[in-house]
């Protein structure tokens, strides 16, 4: 799997300041593209969004941004704030390059926090779009490298459908509100989607992204640090999940799979999940498992608990349910563990709950 990282921000500033160098020499107060910005406020926000998560992957507060802000008044020209961009987007590489792979800061949408990962894909985006409305405001060409959208795609758009015969840039640019894509309306608003991490005593259930999941179906890690027989192959059909539902573009990412990992020391045990978003009655299937070597410590109940507390806290679920071979007694007992009710396949289709056959499987629930 590609990385996510500081040599990405570095390509995609290079790129940016040197299709935007061409025409330092023009006026920068004309208007950058759809933005009521001018090109100049517009390379300057590009700076200053670096800055800023450079500040926050380093600082790591949890709870606000890092309180300072850059100022330009001693830029003179363009050429001036396009050093700034450069300068800041080197702090923001290093940042990410230096930040522990489990630290996380403060960042809004959606979920209040973010990764290096994210950050990383972040920065990039701000430089690719604003890039493109500075260009357009100027009149020049300017195509974005495909490999970079499509890193940014699959790590904070996760909720963005793939655009058949549309390259990573076209998508990319629709996803942003900056242009059309056939079939499909344009943005008035648009957020982009860091993963989410729910909090266990002693593990972090972290969201997969779709680029994690392609890695992990394929063999790959997905970027975890896993234990030493991980991942189990659990994990691996349920990332294949993942990637079927983001291809055809219903996949939700609160409703996708988490990986398990250990506080103590940042190793992924396992994997835990739901097997696509509520159903219209509210609920939801979740799923589970555990490479060999961290079976028999409560991992699985302990994350399953924290699994069940976020969701059924949620106005759109109601109930949670699990099935399990009968023969499986250790996972009969995750489930009792964090509180699910072993439910009779009652009904005269002689099916269980989920459409379980009574005679192989029991089904276990839990409510709101």
């Amino acid at each position: 799997m590609r990385a996510m990282g500081g040599d990405q921000v570095e390509e995609a500033v290079t790129d940016a300041v040197a299709t935007l160098r061409k025409v330092a020499d023009r006026d920068w107060s004309v208007k950058a593209g759809r933005l009521d910005w001018s090109c100049r406020r517009t390379a300057e926000h590009i700076a200053s969004d670096l800055i800023a998560y450079a500040g926050q992957i380093a600082g790591r507060p949890t709870d606000r941004y890092v309180p300072f802000d850059i100022t330009f008044e001693e830029c003179e020209s363009p050429e001036d704030v396009l050093q700034v961009i450069e300068a800041t987007g080197t702090l923001l590489a290093a940042a990410v390059r230096t930040a522990p792979r489990e630290a996380r800061a403060f960042h809004p949408y959606p979920f209040r926090s973010a990764n290096r990962e994210g950050f990383a894909a972040m920065g990039v985006t701000e430089v690719l779009a604003h890039t493109h409305d500075i260009a357009e405001g100027l009149g020049i060409p300017y195509e974005a490298p495909a490999a970079l959208c499509e890193d940014v795609l699959t790590r904070i758009f996760p909720h963005v459908r793939p655009a058949p015969g549309s390259d990573p840039w076209r998508t990319l640019l629709w996803a942003t509100g900056r242009g059309d894509l056939p079939g499909r309306a344009p943005l008035t608003g648009w957020r982009w989607n860091n993963n989410l991490v729910i909090p266990a005593d002693r593990l972090t259930l972290q969201g997969v992204t779709p680029a994690a999941a392609a890695d992990l179906r394929t063999g790959g890690t997905g970027g975890f640090e896993w234990t030493e027989d991980g991942p189990f192959e659990g994990t691996r059909d349920a990332a294949g999940m993942v990637t079927k539902a983001y291809e055809a573009g219903v996949h939700r990412p609160e409703f996708g799979l988490f990986v398990l990992v250990r506080r103590e020391n940042g190793r992924a045990v396992g994997g835990m999940g739901f097997h696509g978003a509520p159903d219209e009655d509210g609920r939801a299937e979740v799923g589970y498992d555990l490479a060999e070597s961290a079976r028999g410590n409560g991992y699985a109940a302990e994350a399953l608990r924290a699994l069940s507390a976020w969701a059924l806290s949620r106005d759109d679920v109601t109930s949670l349910f699990a099935t399990v071979d009968r023969v499986n007694a250790p996972s009969q007992s995750v489930l009792s563990r964090a509180g699910f009710t072993r439910v009779s396949g009652a009904g005269g289709d002689g099916q269980g709950e989920g459409g379980v056959e009574d005679g192989e499987q029991y089904a276990y629930e839990l409510r709101g």
